[in-house]
């Protein structure tokens, strides 16, 4: 196990057990979005990159899949145990370059450790089965690895998502090709820098670069079979129109314009509490798909709710990531702060009421802050009603009628997650069992507990992760039938 995480300014990808630049030679600025200091650069990969990490999981794939299913989990269980010895220094590596603050961020890494901990006892359950036939033969089912499985994260939980996404597939027994976000792979290569004398040599392969070009290769790539992507709904449908040239199964987490809805007799301060973070504001400054960044609140209750809600919104602490006081860093990179002052001009134009934030906060003058945003009044011909943010700006939407507000909630593109306070179970039942969503919460903030389903309806994508189905999506099912002789 390496001493240093990461050891020189130029960091360089894993491919087949080796650090290799980019065939070109080309390399990325990691900017830090909070001092606009670079921290780090690491290659620019493109497709004849893609092939040689193709070319080395291929290679690697037949002998890991091989090893008996309780050994890999074993060597998942040990390299959870090492993230955790550690935690702290890849949490700094994602403050530094993806804003994020410390102590989420500490919260991540210890989160990775425990989803690499879960797939790693589930290996049993990828059993087949036998089908009754006649007497002079055997039919059954078995489970098989797909060989070489693409996976490609975004940069709101760099280093979680580097890790957590990859437990499945290995565990499955396939070989890995992991494409970090282009603006923040630190963490994904120090990762492979803490596994690198643990699972054999191209089991898993860290390819840094442009998702339009390395990740597009990823995609498109004849030989790997199975592909999953987290990101974008534009990004995702570029994955799978890629993934369909070669009849790929492409696994797709895309976004979400989650709604809360606040009944006249749920409980205000815990549900304010709740709203701020279920909006994963203090984590994440609400990039963050689950993010539930419409507010659906009973006309009854809606001025009292929302003063609440500035409240717990004031209170949270804006400024350095590194400090373990701070709630709220910069958002991650400089496009994306822009399009989000496009979205708040937008409501502003469409006459949604600002009730806080609405820009850079006062005293920040350098990086990417966006304070904490909260528009009321907001109508469902509105932009921001529809339109996913992906930061830290919630619309709020007020209702009196229950199939109005149904009607609301599912007139969007996205169906990822939902939530409802209220002490009326029949109304949470309804409204659970008639909103389109993949998972929906009552009385809840969103925790996730071990094993749960997590996946989206409509545009917020297509499969399960974070559960026995998502490991299961990563084998093939194959019949046999066998004659007796």
């Amino acid at each position: 196990m390496v001493d240093t995480l990461v050891e020189t300014d130029v960091q360089r990808m894993l491919i087949g057990g080796a650090w290799v630049d980019a065939a070109s030679g080309e390399v990325i600025d990691s900017e830090n979005p909070a001092t606009h200091e670079i921290v780090g650069r690491f290659p620019a990969a493109d497709a004849d990159d893609v092939d040689r990490a193709v070319d080395a999981a291929a290679a690697a794939q037949p002998e890991w899949a091989a090893m008996p299913w309780t050994e890999r989990g074993r060597l998942l269980r040990t390299l959870a145990d090492r993230i955790r010895d550690r935690a702290r220094e890849f949490a700094l590596l994602d403050v530094a370059e993806a804003g994020l603050p410390l102590k989420g961020m500490l919260n991540d890494a210890l989160g990775a450790a425990k989803e690499l901990e879960y797939f790693a006892g589930l290996g049993g359950e990828l059993k087949g089965s036998t089908i009754p036939s006649d007497p002079e033969a055997v039919s059954y089912t078995l489970r098989q690895p797909y060989g070489v499985v693409g996976r490609i994260v975004p940069f709101n939980h760099p280093f979680k998502f580097a890790v957590g996404k990859t437990a499945a597939p290995l565990l499955a027994g396939n070989a890995v090709l992991l494409k970090p976000p282009e603006t923040a792979s630190l963490s994904a290569l120090a990762f492979g820098r803490l596994a690198e004398d643990l699972l054999p040599p191209g089991v898993l392969n860290i390819v840094t670069g442009h998702g339009a070009i390395a990740g597009a290769a990823i995609a498109g790539h004849p030989r790997i079979p199975r592909v999953a992507f987290t990101g974008s709904v534009p990004a995702g449908r570029a994955v799978m129109a890629a993934g369909a040239e070669h009849i790929k199964h492409v696994s797709l987490e895309l976004g979400g314009k989650n709604p809360l809805v606040i009944c006249p007799d749920a409980d205000l301060p815990r549900a304010a509490q709740a709203a701020v973070k279920g909006m994963n504001l203090p984590r994440t400054m609400g990039q963050s798909c689950q993010s539930n960044s419409r507010i659906f609140v009973h006309d009854s209750v809606a001025d009292r709710f929302l003063e609440l809600l500035v409240q717990e919104i004031a209170a949270l602490r804006i400024g350095d990531p590194t400090d373990e006081e701070t709630d709220i860093g910069p958002v991650a990179y400089r496009g994306h702060y822009e399009r989000i002052l496009e979205h708040i001009a937008a409501a502003k134009e469409d006459g949604a009421r600002l009730l806080t934030g609405g820009g850079r906060p006062d005293d920040q003058a350098e990086g990417y802050f966006v304070a904490p945003t909260v528009f009321d009044h907001v109508t469902m011909d509105m932009r921001i009603a529809r339109n996913e943010v992906f930061g830290p700006v919630i619309a709020v939407l007020r209702w009196s009628d229950e199939d109005e507000l149904l009607e609301q909630a599912n007139a969007v593109d996205f169906g990822l997650t939902a939530k409802i306070w209220t002490k009326d179970l029949n109304v949470a039942q309804r409204f659970a069992t008639r909103v389109e969503a993949g998972i929906v919460w009552i009385n809840d903030h969103g925790a996730k507990p071990p094993g749960i389903p997590f996946g989206g309806f409509k545009y917020s994508g297509i499969g399960k992760e974070g559960s026995l189905e998502e490991l299961i999506s990563y084998t093939r099912e194959k019949s046999i039938v066998q004659r007796m002789m």
